[in-house]
């Protein structure tokens, strides 16, 4: 395995602009992106795609984040994935909520700037020991 891989990561979000911005985002600084629009396509694809980290909104109409993390740690083969939810509830109690009851790795608040967006993908990539240096 000569090539390095480049990060995987995956956009699990109802709203396309909210999908496309972070895309694009990432794809500048040379992640590999999955997208899916509900949590269903979400875990359809996760067990094939494997990402190394999952965006997760939580607030989307059948399936909301919460189930759909659920899910994903409930299974073997995924439940190793680190998880950040993407919200635009801004409240406190649902970020000590969301850290310390369910354990996510972190908690990204609606609007983000790309600074912040991109830091802290990285940090949870590299806490994870999974941070590849980006693919030129």
């Amino acid at each position: 395995m000569g090539a390095c891989m480049a990060n995987k990561i995956m956009i699990v979000d109802d709203e396309p602009d909210v999908v496309d911005l972070v895309k694009i985002v990432l794809k500048s600084e040379g992640y590999e992106v999955v997208t899916a629009n509900s949590g269903k396509e979400a875990l359809d694809k996760i067990g094939n795609e494997l990402p190394d980290l999952v965006l997760l909104d939580i607030m989307m109409p059948q399936m909301d984040g919460w189930e759909v993390y659920n899910h994903i740690k409930s299974n073997s083969k995924t439940k190793d994935i680190p998880v950040a939810m993407l919200t635009a509830k801004s409240q406190s109690i649902d970020k000590m909520i969301g850290l310390h009851v369910v354990q996510v790795d972190d908690y990204i608040t609606k609007p983000f700037g790309r600074a912040e967006l991109l830091e802290r993908v990285k940090k949870i990539l590299s806490e994870k020991g999974r941070l590849q240096p980006p693919a030129r």
